[in-house]
């Protein structure tokens, strides 16, 4: 062999070298990734487990690599040498190759902060979701301070690639003619083609489909690995203009489908409507971890939490032995409580189903004669929370600028200079413009003071120090003005008449084992109060789907009306559920236990009370209940019913 022309194959050599940079750049943001979130990850990992996900992550990078460079490669191996060897044309490559893989990497190493807060990798979804906040640069610039090491990573990171990159070698003392060059590059051009095409779909084969997000979980042993797997790059570009509802075909029969479930609610008693108020207080990030009197065999019972007035109100109250929120968003909360429509596959308000026609509870009420509104101490506009409240029937919007407007109160001195007004005085707000309204009515607040940066007034910062997580404080803040809004509006005399439901939008930071989980990450608590009425803890599974016709079943609404939730009140304990979605996978918990399921087969059954989801039943083989029965079959037929009945309510505008 004439080693002397295989030169003749530098710029493909050159082009295979700097990829291979790009794939270490991927790699270390993947290990800063783990290191970052290591708590959700390092729950029974396993050096071998920890290799089997890295090498899927390897198949997911390729296909990043080669959809993000695949002009930096054809421009390398552009079959004419004359102009691929200029040197402007090389620093124009280089720039290109810096650009693009810098972009990737500053996208990876960004979701290692997010990642906290969703608990998946970002899609394109995301755009859609601030496109109407106008914060983001300071949110940006604080989250750089708070997590300069990162910055100081990918500085360094590309620093490297930089000095380490290569440049195609010009003919030295024209040691070949052109044309051999450009014929070497054309078939190695004409070689490297379909390795990049297969890179992209992820294999060779003509069965293999393109990979897709939910390919991560055939790595993974729980949903929350498959963003370990993923990479940001990947995540963005393969959910761009795709359809978000497909509707499955479990059941062809529709009866057979709506006699295992149907989220129509029919009344079931002859008693007149009661016209009580209804309040709902859905409190940012208030998981309920943080709440001591929901907490009670945390630490062996030492567990006080952070919130001694919420466990006033629960001392009177109507709470559950298990109770989730359906998302891990804020645009996934307000549906999930408001309109009994969880967050499957997208949040509901970022995808063409949010068009559809959609009632909720304020809707409902006021085709009863009820006054209704939403506040939200945020701008209007903000997380398109007014869009979809005038949409489901909200009356009136109360933002930042309506607070603003009212002499009452301080104005935009209460802004807390990055999201909304204070929780302390908005809930006042709150409480006052209710007491203006003509009864009965139903409001909603959504709260901002526990959301990150997690910053509270400066005259409470001697009051709630920094304690082990930094959230701590707020939810301390914030729950100390929920206090002060229930002395007040305990006073007034439409509060005998009202039912209050407190509820968080989603979980955040966690700093317990049993909230690390991928159920745990769902803890949600629901309180209902009715003043005068006896307190209860029930055993029973609770979700924020239930709240709509959980309070629907408490005013004995008269008319047939539409919510994935069941009435918890008037259920029994072995017919309550919950349901979640994670990552390509679907949880279930039902029967004592939670499944797991991808939307074709089970992945995981656990029982509900392995709070660490330690035991995989069918890894073990027990698939069975403690009295013998089996009962895979019956959850997952169940779940298929709840899944197709969402998919085609949803494509075919059928949600009231």
């Amino acid at each position: 062999m004439n080693y002397r022309r295989l030169r003749l194959l530098a710029p493909l050599a050159t082009t295979l070298y700097n990829l291979l940079l790009a794939y270490v750049l991927y790699f270390i943001a993947r290990i800063t990734f783990l290191l970052e979130n290591w708590s959700y990850f390092s729950a029974n990992l396993t050096g071998g487990h920890l290799l089997e996900m890295l090498g899927g992550g390897l198949m997911f990078d390729t296909s990043a690599i080669m959809v993000t460079n695949s002009l930096y490669i054809v421009m390398m191996l552009l079959p004419l040498h004359q102009v691929v060897t200029k040197p402007v044309y090389q620093k124009i490559c280089r720039g290109l190759f810096l650009t693009v893989n810098g972009l990737a990497l500053a996208m990876n190493l960004c979701d290692a902060v997010y990642f906290q807060f969703t608990m998946r990798r970002t899609t394109t979804t995301v755009f859609d979701e601030f496109s109407n906040e106008g914060n983001l640069g300071s949110i940006f610039l604080t989250e750089t301070f708070r997590h300069f090491y990162l910055l100081i990573l990918f500085v360094l990171l590309l620093w490297c690639t930089y000095r380490l990159y290569r440049k195609v070698a010009t003919n030295r003392n024209n040691e070949f003619r052109l044309w051999h060059y450009n014929v070497a590059s054309l078939l190695s051009l004409l070689l490297i083609a379909p390795f990049v095409v297969a890179g992209i779909r992820g294999g060779f084969t003509s069965a293999v489909r393109p990979i897709t997000i939910s390919n991560a979980n055939q790595y993974v042993n729980r949903p929350t690995e498959a963003a370990l797997v993923l990479n940001t790059p990947f995540s963005l570009y393969r959910t761009i203009g795709k359809a978000v509802f497909v509707v499955p075909n479990y059941y062809s029969d529709e009866q057979e489908m709506a006699a295992i479930y149907n989220p129509i609610h029919v009344p079931n008693d002859s008693v007149p409507m009661t016209k009580k108020n209804v309040v709902v207080l859905i409190v940012e990030s208030f998981g309920r971890e943080y709440i001591g009197a929901l907490n009670k065999t945390l630490e062996n019972g030492r567990y006080h939490g952070y919130t001694p007035c919420v466990d006033s109100l629960i001392a009177k109250s109507i709470t559950f032995s298990h109770s989730y929120c359906n998302g891990r968003k804020s645009i996934d909360g307000m549906p999930s409580i408001l309109s009994s429509i969880p967050m499957f596959v997208e949040p509901f308000f970022l995808t063409p189903a949010s068009m559809n026609h959609v009632d909720g509870i304020a809707s409902l009420l006021a085709g009863e004669g009820y006054q209704t509104a939403f506040f939200h101490g945020a701008q209007r506009g903000s997380m398109g929370f007014q869009a979809f409240a005038r949409s489901t029937g909200f009356q009136n919007y109360y933002g930042r600028e309506d607070y603003d407007a009212d002499k009452r109160f301080g104005g935009d001195d209460d802004f807390d200079g990055m999201w909304a007004i204070w929780d302390e005085p908005f809930l006042q707000y709150y409480a006052t413009k209710m007491s203006e309204m003509k009864e009965p009515f139903m409001t909603a607040v959504f709260t901002a003071s526990s959301h990150h940066p997690f910053a509270i007034p400066e005259k409470y910062k001697q009051r709630f120090p920094e304690e082990s997580l930094e959230i701590h404080k707020c939810i301390r803040y914030t729950d100390m003005a929920i206090g002060k809004f229930f002395e007040t509006v305990s006073r007034e005399p439409w509060f005998k008449n009202t039912i209050f439901v407190l509820t968080s939008d989603h979980t955040n930071m966690s700093d317990h084992a049993e909230y690390q989980t991928d159920l745990g990450g769902f803890c949600s608590p629901i309180i209902i109060y009715e003043p005068g009425r006896e307190p209860q803890v029930l055993d029973k599974i609770a979700q924020q789907i239930d709240i709509l016709p959980t309070v629907m079943g408490m005013l004995h609404y008269p008319k047939p009306f539409f919510g994935f939730g069941i009435d918890l009140l008037n259920t029994p304990a072995e017919d309550t559920w919950a349901v979640n979605y994670m990552g390509g996978i679907y949880q279930y918990v039902k029967h004592g236990h939670v499944l797991q399921f991808d939307g074709q087969s089970t992945r995981g059954i656990y029982a509900l009370s392995d709070s660490l989801m330690k035991h995989n039943l069918m890894e073990d083989g027990r698939w069975k209940t403690e009295d013998g029965k089996n009962i895979q079959p019956q959850m997952e037929r169940e779940l298929k019913a709840i899944i197709q009945q969402y998919m085609e309510r949803m494509t075919q505008d059928r949600l009231r």
